[in-house]
């Protein structure tokens, strides 16, 4: 039995763990590398495994990173099935299409500059109908419902407590006479995030690949965010200015949307226009209104006594292009909130571009940025920026609220670790360096027995 660390090994992007048990190939995830364009487009073309050698996939949970190069893993050869909790299908539908419309229209406008330059223009990562198709490997299966993948292994998906849908890994491996447990984090998220039910616990398994995101953090606590929110929209109306907020189109803008109405509805900040300008934050909120038996008893409290916290005055969903270029000559105090996350594609950039050099501006970072991508940049202080090609001075007031995250921080990582067991070998993925290294190390110092943190394409025998 091998496990092959093929994505987020010494990173945060581009998911993917090869296991070889009994002859056949499980894939565990399959995510998008996202950084500098050129080195992330050879990097999701290229996998380190024939895609048509593999026999089954599980998914933890829809983020983009960890299901991003679903499309172009199917197109490439693989036939088998991609076993998902119900939401994770259809978060999935929506925000497959959605990032294949991103590459293709990345690629036309890439090409407008290579067919200047007398280059080979370039083709999409994948297309719509590539995201379409793929959808019919997938299979739903509920939490706590074991499923055999591959012969010899019995796997069981847990809450994740990360986003709606997402899981946990545990699996049952007989090979050779032997029976092997190894786990599989996902993403792990929070104790007492709005809307989900708090993380499952992985309990009794030899081997666990677990994320590490914040490693080498503390998180502000939770019960800070709406504080900070009154904050920023109080300084905002003084200012006379917009709040921008970068968000993922799953979860994230969900919370922040189910805060602003509960500080609406306890008059604790003064009304607004809210904006969503993504319209796939707008298909995905579509989503979450079909699921609420995932959802904590705080939020089901809410919708059974008539609240719908995705509903409610001064909130407006936009889809139409020509809505959101509209916003471009609002010029009263509001939030607009905008994919994507780490401001890499979308209509963010265009909120950015038409706002980043206006003092007045607030941009509200609520969630993780990744090394290079220009979400990153704004929060490190840079004094200039480019957007779609054209540089722009920071003159926005930046403000992070890190309260919002959906990751576990270290506290959280080192309780989940205990109650797994000291004597499990722990590898670490999904963490930059500055994040995981100390991890390891305070692991260690904590008394476990093994911990390692695989490199890009390293293989273990297990």
């Amino acid at each position: 039995m091998q496990i092959q660390f093929c994505g987020a090994a010494r990173s945060v992007t581009g998911t993917q763990h090869l296991l070889n048990i009994n002859g056949k190939r499980l894939l565990l995830d399959c995510g998008l590398y996202q950084g500098r364009r050129d080195e992330s487009y050879q990097r999701n073309q290229q996998f380190l495994f024939d895609p048509a050698s593999v026999d089954a996939m599980i998914l933890s949970h829809a983020h983009i990173d960890h299901s991003g190069n679903i499309p172009n893993l199917v197109k490439s050869g693989f036939d088998g099935n991609i076993f998902c909790t119900g939401p994770t299908m259809s978060l999935c539908n929506v925000m497959l299409q959605d990032s294949a419309l991103i590459q293709e229209r990345d690629a036309q406008f890439l090409n407008k500059r290579l067919v200047k330059k007398g280059e080979m223009p370039r083709q999409p990562l994948y297309t719509i109908t590539d995201a379409q198709r793929c959808m019919n490997n997938f299979v739903s299966i509920n939490y706590n419902r074991p499923f055999d993948p591959v012969p010899g292994v019995r796997a069981t998906l847990l809450n994740a407590g990360h986003i709606l849908g997402s899981a946990m890994l545990k699996l049952d491996i007989t090979e050779d006479g032997r029976t092997i447990k190894i786990g599989f984090t996902g993403d792990l998220g929070r104790v007492n995030l709005p809307i989900i039910e708090d993380p499952d616990q992985i309990t009794e398994v030899d081997y666990l690949i677990s994320e590490c995101t914040y490693g080498n953090r503390l998180h502000d606590p939770i019960e800070e965010i709406q504080e900070k929110l009154t904050t920023t929209i109080e300084h905002a109306v003084k200012e006379n200015g917009k709040i921008i907020i970068p968000a993922f189109s799953v979860e994230r803008t969900q919370e922040i949307i189910y805060h602003l109405n509960l500080l609406y509805e306890k008059k604790k900040v003064p009304a607004m226009p809210i904006f969503v300008d993504s319209p796939m934050a707008v298909n995905v909120t579509e989503v979450f209104k079909v699921y609420p038996n995932y959802y904590d008893e705080e939020a089901k409290k809410l919708l059974d006594g008539g609240d719908n916290p995705f509903s409610f005055d001064n909130l407006k969903y936009i889809r139409k292009l020509d809505e959101s270029k509209n916003l471009n000559y609002y010029n009263k105090p509001c939030i607009i909130i905008s994919a994507s996350g780490m401001c890499e594609a979308g209509r963010i950039l265009h909120h950015l571009a038409n706002n980043i050099e206006n003092p007045a501006t607030t941009i509200l970072v609520v969630g993780y940025m990744a090394e290079n991508t220009l979400g990153r940049k704004i929060i490190d202080g840079a004094e200039k920026v480019r957007i779609l090609g054209e540089e722009y001075a920071v003159r926005a007031r930046v403000v992070k609220i890190n309260s919002f995250s959906g990751h576990a921080d270290q506290k959280d990582l080192l309780k989940f670790l205990q109650k797994v067991g000291r004597s499990t070998q722990i590898y670490l993925v999904h963490g930059e360096d500055s994040q995981l290294l100390p991890f390891a190390e305070l692991l260690r110092s904590d008394g476990f027995e093994s911990v390692l943190a695989p490199k890009m394409g390293e293989i273990f025998n297990v």
